[in-house]
């Protein structure tokens, strides 16, 4: 269909970003998006000074910002136009930043063991379009959800692992990383420990998730260490994968509460359903543009 007269084609984009903190910023922002024809959508921003807190008699510090930004451009001016016209800001700002069109998918690989309900629920999220995601793959230790990941048409890798063969195993999940072009890997309950040079590699765009009872309840069975305990709450956490075992920064949290009447079984059930949302949520807001690690923790711009 032709284009109506006097109507401009538009394409929208999200910006990311976060810099220290500084008067002018989003005015000069504005004005460069204005400059090159664009119209903002939805901003959302975020100043964080509470981490830098001046000692007595020193000045307040100005702090750091955080801002994800979804406008819309003539279609005519392209994401590298849009790129070029954000750069002179970014470097006087110090900012990191990324500029993506908006909704565009992320290449996903999924990660799983033995446990399918994490893997079953992004499966299912991503085919009904709620997820921005291109699951590109599906690799295991295990050969139990080959199946699964055929029926919803998606490659299936079985990369068993061992003491012996952990270096291989992962030296080909590298392999398909970069073959498969690979921006995220979630570990949907993969249950085995990354190592620090693998985790390096796949700093800032690798997700884990795991139940929030680790801290407390370590080892075999936590939820039925949880129910000797007498907990009132079940919950998960998912968080970027990094060298320290499940103490990556947090991205999001689930918490449903409990009481005596739960058995080992119940928990495991209320437990799973923490775990899909907390999962889903993190890969969601990850994919969006809308997380930014700041050291140990991360600012969700939801």
């Amino acid at each position: 269909m032709d284009a109506q007269p006097g109507r401009v084609d538009t394409a929208d984009y999200v910006l990311t970003l976060d810099c220290p903190d500084a008067p002018g910023i989003v005015h000069s922002l504005s004005g460069v998006l204005l400059d090159a024809g664009c119209d903002i959508v939805d901003n959302r921003q975020f100043s964080d000074r509470q981490h830098l807190r001046a000692k007595p008699g020193e000045p307040e510090p100005d702090g750091h910002f955080f801002m994800r930004l979804h406008f819309s451009a003539p279609a005519s001016t392209g994401l590298e136009r849009l790129k070029a016209a954000v750069e002179p800001l970014a470097q006087r700002h110090h900012m990191r930043w990324q500029l993506r069109p908006h909704g565009a998918k992320r290449r996903v690989l999924i990660m799983v063991s033995k446990f399918e309900h994490c893997l079953n629920d992004l499966l299912f999220r991503t085919r009904t379009g709620e997820l921005p995601l291109e699951v590109v793959a599906v690799v295991s230790n295990h050969l139990d959800h080959q199946r699964l990941a055929e029926w919803h048409g998606i490659p299936f890798f079985h990369v068993p692992i061992t003491a012996a063969t952990k270096p291989a195993a992962e030296a080909r999940l590298l392999e398909l990383v970069d073959e498969l072009e690979v921006e995220l890997v979630v570990l949907a309950r993969y249950m085995q420990v990354l190592s620090d040079g693998l985790t390096q590699k796949l700093e800032g765009k690798a997700i884990n998730i795991h139940h929030s009872f680790l801290p407390s309840f370590k080892g075999a069975k936590p939820y039925h260490q949880a129910y000797a305990r007498g907990v009132k709450t079940v919950g998960a956490t998912a968080h970027y994968v990094n060298s320290e075992l499940d103490e990556g920064p947090i991205i999001s949290q689930q918490v449903v509460e409990v009481d005596h009447a739960f058995g080992p079984d119940d928990l495991v059930a209320a437990g799973r359903d923490t775990e899909c949302k907390a999962l889903s949520n993190a890969v969601r807001w990850h994919c969006e543009g809308r997380v930014i690690v700041q050291g140990n923790r991360t600012v969700v711009l939801r």
